[in-house]
C-alpha cells in the first residue's frame, strides 16, 4: 500500500485546510487510515481515524468538533478538514493506514505511511 498525502500551506489562524491522502497498491487490505501530527520538538501524535469501511471515526480529544475524517472509497482517499486553525496546529501532517481491524491512536500500530504535508499556521 502506499499513500500519498497534499493539501498543506502556509495559512492564517482561523483559516481553513482540506488535506488528501491519496492510496494506491492493495487497498483492500486497509482495515482502518489515520491522520497523525508531528510538531517540531515533539512526538508524533494522533489526530483521527477512520475505519476503511464502515466509516466510523475517531478523534483526539484535542481537535473534536474542529477536525473531520471522511473517506471516498470510490477515488481510494482519505480527506482530513481542519476549521478554526490555530498556530499550535502548525505541524507535519501524515496519514497512515493499518491493515487489522480495530481503532489504534498509537503510530505503532499502523504498517503503511505517506511523507507528511506541512501545515503551518500564523497568527
Amino acid at each position: 500500500v502506499q499513500l500519498q498525502a497534499s493539501g498543506g500551506g502556509l495559512v492564517q489562524a482561523g483559516d481553513s485546510l482540506r488535506l488528501s491522502c491519496v492510496t494506491s497498491g492493495r487497498t483492500f487490505s486497509i482495515g482502518f487510515m489515520g491522520w497523525f501530527r508531528q510538531a517540531p520538538g515533539k512526538e508524533r501524535a494522533f489526530v483521527a481515524a477512520i475505519n476503511w469501511s464502515a466509516g466510523s471515526t475517531y478523534y483526539a480529544d484535542s481537535v473534536k468538533g474542529r477536525i473531520t475524517i471522511s473517506r471516498d472509497n470510490a477515488k481510494n482517499t482519505v480527506y482530513l478538514q481542519v476549521n478554526s486553525l490555530k498556530p499550535e496546529d502548525t505541524a507535519l501532517y501524515y496519514c497512515a493506514a493499518k491493515n487489522s481491524q480495530g481503532v489504534s491512536t498509537g503510530s505503532i500500530s499502523y504498517d503503511y505511511w505517506g511523507q507528511g504535508t506541512q501545515v503551518t499556521v500564523s497568527s
